[in-house]
C-alpha cells in the first residue's frame, strides 16, 4: 500500500488503511518497485477491473512520455515546487481518459516524495507485476546486434526452462543496443544478468583505475 512506501497523502493512508491485505505475484526489491507494488496491491484491493484500469492508465502515461507529450515534460523536472506539480498532475491527468483515483494516487506520492522522475520505471514494474498475475513472463535479452533465428531459439528455450519461468508463459523479446559491443543483457522483473562486453571493459576500467 502506498503508506508503505512513507505516502505524504494521509487521505490515501485512510482510505487503505481498512482494506483487506493482497500480495503482489512477485517480490521487486528496487524503489520504484516498491511503489509499483503500493500501487498494485492498492489496485487489486479494490477489484480486478481497478487493477485493469489502472494498468490501462499507466500504459497510457508511459506513450505520453515516450513521446515526450508537453504534458508529461515536468515530470523530469526535479525543480518545481509542491503546487507546480500538482497543478502538472491535474493536466496530465486530462490527457488521460477517465483516469482512476488509484493512478492519481500514485502520482500524487510519488510527486510528496520527489520521486516523479522514476515514474517510467515505476510503470515498467507496474507492468511486470500485472503479467506475471495473469502468469506471463517477459523477458528482454538486449544485444549489440539482432540475435540470429537459431541463437534466439536456444536462448528462448533456456530461458524458458528457468526456474523463473516455471510454470509461467514466457515471452522473450530481443532488443539491439550497440553500445553493448557484444555479448547479451537479460531482463527479468527487477533482475538484471549483465553477460555483455561493455559491462566486462568497464569492469576492466574500473579495476585499471584502482591499481594506478
Amino acid at each position: 500500500m502506498f503508506s508503505s512506501v512513507r505516502s505524504a497523502a494521509p487521505t490515501l493512508r485512510r482510505a487503505y488503511a481498512a482494506a483487506p491485505k493482497v500480495s503482489a505475484p512477485v517480490a521487486l526489491q528496487t524503489l520504484p518497485g516498491k511503489y509499483a507494488t503500493a500501487a498494485f496491491t492498492s489496485a487489486l484491493t479494490k477489484s480486478a477491473a481497478t487493477l485493469s484500469q489502472v494498468e490501462s492508465d499507466l500504459t497510457t502515461l508511459a506513450k505520453l512520455i515516450e513521446n515526450k507529450d508537453k504534458a508529461a515534460a515536468f515530470l523530469e523536472n526535479p525543480t518545481l515546487g509542491s503546487s507546480e506539480r500538482a497543478a502538472a498532475i491535474k493536466g496530465l491527468a486530462s490527457k488521460i481518459p477517465k483516469i482512476n483515483e488509484t493512478t492519481l494516487g500514485l502520482l500524487d506520492v510519488l510527486s510528496a516524495n520527489g520521486r516523479l522522475t522514476t515514474t517510467s520505471e515505476v510503470i515498467k514494474d507496474f507492468i511486470v507485476l500485472s503479467k506475471a498475475q495473469k502468469g506471463e513472463v517477459e523477458i528482454i535479452v538486449t544485444s549489440a546486434e539482432p540475435l540470429e533465428k537459431s541463437v534466439s531459439d536456444r536462448l528462448e528455450r533456456a530461458l524458458k526452462g528457468s526456474e523463473t519461468a516455471k510454470g509461467k508463459t514466457v515471452k522473450v523479446v530481443n532488443k539491439v543496443n550497440p553500445e553493448l559491443l557484444a555479448g547479451i543483457v537479460v531482463d527479468f522483473g527487477d533482475k538484471t544478468i549483465d553477460l555483455s562486453a561493455a559491462s566486462k571493459v568497464n569492469k576492466l576500467n574500473g579495476l585499471l583505475t584502482q591499481s594506478v
